[in-house]
């Protein structure tokens, strides 16, 4: 017994001298474990090109640059045998010779009196035979040849986006199986065959004996040629330049029109190339519905690209009916009623991602013939290439073709010369109630100032001029006292001057000038936007009153040096106070309440939101990066002095929109932006949650592939005041299982950082008094917690 209480005390012994180490080691793990996670590198954010938001370089207004061409560093327009190899290229263009049984060109299907398109709807490719519409007993592609007009500014090529550049692009027809069905090393030996072609390739490219004939040289000689396929002389090109008799009065209303926000096309067809770099949503019908093409979704796999497709140019749109990827729409007519019926949706789409861009609209047979007319003015062939007479090979080349549109181009572009204008030193002109604020407008030169006179205004305005002010006239005698109206003040007659859509016109203002000021007007009752400035510098919204102007209040948008300041908007479709893809932005001392957003910041780059009392809205400040916009970024946006109280309305927004995902209750909701302040704001009553940060990945679907980074980043939420909110989440919150609460998160972004005492918060959050590793660190087991357990 003795022996074995002495055993087991030395057991006991033994065992407590171990438990320290057990402990050192677990603290050992412990901490190894805190520098690991905190160590371990987050993955890189897509960077978004700072270049995009606000007022491109080398323009503003209309005035805007062509982007740079795409092109590869061996085969540059400005190399020194440029030249020579456009001109081999376009023998090769319109040469049967790249085509397996020497009987298709590329001239087959990009012919260049059909605006370098076949005119088919689906092209056609191996074993047709005939040109244009009349081709017929050949292999049918899947989609239309694309226009060659402008193809240079493409940042991808096809319908889809799958090629690169247009050397790519030369390459994918030319050795498809159901197109012109080449073999490359046939090809090579069938160029180094023709004396003319091998001498001109070693002459282009270096080589001796036919050695510069390859396939990737006839590819980059084809591309040489179409990248001299530009279209920038068109009337409306003179119209920007100051010739403002270029456009003819139905063009001009037909421009107005393009870029209201009724249409909204100017949205996707943007100045001066008049296309898109994104890949967009519209819900065009299928040929086969029970073959659909997924577009842009074939080639990324990301369930938001699917049915995604280029945004074409519009230059020339008028040679290169029928229209879409699948040439679906015979007519421009039959274009526009597809918008007008609301796109996809309109037509049985029921794909949930539509671009938010396509909504129904009200259109006149009239104003359907104004929008056609304004795009014959974006026709212009000055560039257009002669047919060789013959081709080094000796194949047939293709003949000219007659284009209808061809002959209705003089019809509709019957614009005169400009006159010169005297110049005068600026003016105040004054407009008086009764009379049309347009016509001054039209007066106008620039430095000039509009005085505007109590009264109703039922108009829309349009403003291309620099350094423009547009200011109301109040009536000092009835102002905030009616007791003081004198005998000559009509009783019940407007304060200030009033602008009036009367429920029926689009936009009350629309401005490209820079330099621009509007202030002390009431604007009411459109259907679009209440003010709107497109592409211009340094313009000030002041002390403006907005209510019920569509989907948006006041509307900057790619501008750089924007000020709102004490304007009041409510009843608002989307955002009442909005600035996106713009720069240097200022909203302060302003009111929103009952819209759906009080206040947008979006794409945009150093941005202040001060001073403002947001309440009663669905969600009250708004700071985004969305994907498919021109700007690919958003960053540095300081919200502070603010009161954002109980906004909690219900949500009126189109369902196609991204704010239709906001949910009542929403106080400040950063998604997706980097470097975002948000502090000494009062936040209260917001039922669903005082602030939320959150990536892109809650409003897209799983697999999205995004074009700009997805998560916030930097965001600094500190010493606000709060109280109330969180009492009735919804939404995502509740989808998410999450509590409402001052603070929720969706735990994206390691470098996030919360500085707010007593506040409540759905979600453990990052304090920024910890270091950052570990903050990092936290973030990576809270990462891992939520992805396994």
């Amino acid at each position: 017994m003795d022996t074995a209480a002495s055993m087991n005390r030395i057991g006991v012994a033994r065992s407590h001298r171990r438990w320290p180490k057990v402990l050192m080691l677990l603290a050992i793990f412990l901490i190894a474990a805190l520098f690991a996670l905190g160590l371990w590198p987050t993955p890189a954010e897509l960077a978004g090109d700072e270049a995009t938001a606000g007022v491109a370089a080398g323009g503003e207004g209309l005035k805007r640059s062509f982007p740079a061409i795409v092109v590869r560093a061996d085969n540059a327009p400005a190399d020194a045998k440029g030249p020579e190899r456009a001109a081999l290229g376009r023998l090769l263009f319109f040469d049967p010779i790249l085509s397996g049984a020497n009987d298709i060109s590329c001239a087959t299907c990009h012919h260049p009196d059909l605006g370098f398109t076949d005119a088919r709807g689906l092209s056609m490719g191996k074993g047709g035979h005939g040109l244009g519409p009349d081709r017929a007993d050949g292999s049918v592609v899947r989609r239309g040849a694309p226009t060659l007009w402008n193809a240079t500014y493409n940042h991808m090529q096809f319908w889809d986006g799958r090629a690169p550049d247009l050397e790519e692009q030369a390459k994918g027809p030319i050795t498809s199986d159901i197109e012109m069905n080449e073999n490359a090393e046939t090809l090579v030996k069938e160029l180094k065959a023709v004396p003319e072609y091998a001498k001109a390739f070693d002459s282009a490219f270096g080589g001796s004996e036919g050695s510069g004939v390859t396939m990737d040289n006839a590819v980059k000689a084809v591309a040489a040629f179409e990248r001299k396929l530009t279209a920038n002389n068109a009337p409306f090109d003179r119209y920007v330049a100051g010739d403002h008799n270029a456009l003819s009065a139905a063009q001009l209303r037909g421009f107005n029109l393009f870029r209201s926000g009724r249409t909204r096309c100017f949205e996707c067809h943007g100045l001066p190339t008049f296309a898109n770099r994104d890949f967009k949503i519209i819900g065009v019908p299928e040929i086969d519905p029970n073959n659909p093409d997924y577009g842009r979704f074939e080639v990324t796999k990301g369930e938001g690209n699917k049915y995604g497709f280029k945004v074409p140019t519009l230059r020339n749109v008028v040679l290169n009916a029928p229209y879409m990827h699948n040439g679906k729409f015979k007519t421009l007519e039959e274009v526009l009623d597809f918008y007008a019926a609301g796109g996809g949706p309109g037509a049985g789409f029921n794909e949930p991602k539509v671009d938010d861009k396509i909504h129904k609209y009200a259109i006149t047979p009239e104003e359907k013939q104004d929008l056609i007319a304004f795009l014959y003015s974006l026709t212009d062939e000055s560039n257009l290439p002669q047919f060789p007479e013959r081709v080094p090979s000796g194949l047939a080349v293709v003949p000219h073709l007659t284009n209808p549109a061809r002959e209705l181009v003089a019809k509709y572009n019957t614009g005169s010369s400009n006159e010169t204008v005297a110049a005068r030193p600026p003016q105040t002109l004054t407009v008086k109630a009764g009379e049309s604020i347009q016509a001054a407008v039209d007066r106008a030169r620039p430095g000039d100032t509009i005085e505007v006179i109590a009264g109703v205004y039922k108009e829309e305005v349009k403003i291309d001029l620099d350094n423009i002010t547009l200011r109301g006239v109040t009536d000092l005698r009835t102002e905030g006292d009616n007791a003081a109206r004198t005998t000559n003040t009509v009783p019940g007659s407007p304060v200030r001057p009033v602008l009036d859509g009367d429920k029926k016109l689009s936009d009350g203002v629309i401005v490209t000038g820079s330099n621009f000021v509007i202030e002390n007007f009431d604007v009411q009752h459109y259907v679009a936007n209440g003010v709107v400035a497109q592409h211009a510098r340094n313009v000030t919204f002041r002390n403006l009153k907005i209510d019920d102007t569509g989907l948006y209040g006041v509307y900057p948008v790619s501008c750089t040096g924007v000020t709102i300041e004490k304007c009041v908007a409510t009843g608002i479709a989307d955002a009442a106070l909005y600035v996106g893809q713009s720069r240097d932005i200022v909203v302060r001392d302003s009111e929103a309440y009952n819209n759906v957003t009080g206040i947008e910041i979006e794409n945009s780059i150093n941005a202040v939101v001060e001073n403002n009392y947001v309440h009663d809205n669905t969600g009250g400040i708004l700071v985004f990066v969305l994907p498919n916009n021109p700007s690919k970024v958003g960053r540095d946006c300081l919200v502070r002095n603010n009161r954002v109280i109980n906004n909690n309305h219900a949500n009126f927004a189109n369902p196609n929109s991204i704010v239709s995902n906001v949910p009542p209750g929403t106080g400040v909701f950063v998604m997706a932006a980097k470097n975002t302040e948000v502090t000494a704001n009062e936040i209260r009553g917001n039922d669903c949650y005082g602030v939320g940060v959150f990536s892109l990945e809650i409003a897209f679907p799983k697999g999205t592939a995004f074009d700009v980074g997805p998560t916030p980043e930097n965001t600094f939420i500190h010493d606000n005041t709060y109280s109330d909110n969180g009492r009735n989440p919804a939404g995502a919150m509740v989808r998410a299982g999450l509590k409402g609460a001052d603070l929720a998160w969706d735990l994206s972004g390691s470098s996030n950082r919360w500085q707010e005492s007593g506040a409540t918060q759905a979600t453990p959050l990052l304090s920024a008094r910890w270091p950052v590793f570990v903050r990092r660190a936290h973030w990576r087991a809270l990462q891992l917690m939520q992805k396994y357990l």
